[in-house]
């Protein structure tokens, strides 16, 4: 006699296609991440390096002063770090919020390329130092001269901008962080409900022995 098990058998499901599978959102994306963190990290290091040099006159002779890039703004360097966080919000969210946070992120880049290329002349930072070591109001600057540093934050920045243009751009292609683990509503089968050994089947005697169990229950 032959018995058929009420237990469900699953069906492999096929998988559908993802948009994210093509070669084209698949290299944006990758331009994307590399972009974008590579764009944080230049403005990040640049603004910690020196941005202006000159000397400040004390009594018969000269103060070396240098101002980094945190002394001269620390704007860039702020939505460097904006720009990280939008970079990463960018895959834990879909639709209209992936398209804000997207935008968010090119606002980042622009922005701190904006204010690196402000800041690239300034002389009010050494100002300040010169008046604070002299003890006076009046003090400026004299032989000022500016490094390159302000324009690789720029490029930096530039970077993070080009990253936010592609997730605004491709960004609708791209994997959602939590895709993964949503359940798609298939209900999954039940295990089978262990019965009792019948006394008059010897063989599911020997089965229960073999389990271990009492086939006397």
């Amino acid at each position: 006699m032959e018995y058929v098990s009420a237990v469900p058998v699953p069906q492999p499901r096929a998988r559908a296609a993802a948009p994210s599978d093509t070669p084209g959102s698949r290299r944006s994306l990758a331009s994307g991440l590399l972009l974008g963190a590579a764009g944080a990290t230049v403005v990040l290091l640049a603004s910690t390096q020196t941005w202006a040099e000159g000397r400040a006159s004390v009594g018969g002779g000269s103060l070396p002063l240098t101002a980094d890039g945190q002394d001269v703004t620390g704007l860039p360097a702020a939505l460097a770090i904006v720009g990280l966080a939008a970079l990463v919000a960018v895959f834990a969210v879909r639709g209209a919020s992936r398209l804000i946070v997207a935008g968010l992120l090119a606002l980042s880049g622009l922005g701190a390329g904006l204010s690196a290329c402000l800041g690239a002349s300034d002389s009010a930072a050494l100002d300040e130092m010169a008046a604070r070591s002299t003890g006076d109001t009046s003090a400026t600057i004299d032989a000022l001269a500016h490094t390159a540093w302000p324009y690789v934050t720029a490029a930096g920045g530039l970077l993070i901008l080009l990253a936010g243009l592609l997730a605004l751009r491709y960004g609708k292609l791209w994997p959602t962080m939590s895709g993964r683990y949503e359940r798609d509503g298939t209900p999954r089968p039940r295990k089978a409900a262990r019965t009792a050994p019948d006394p008059d089947r010897p063989e599911d005697l020997w089965k229960a022995l073999d389990r271990g169990e009492d086939p006397t229950r």
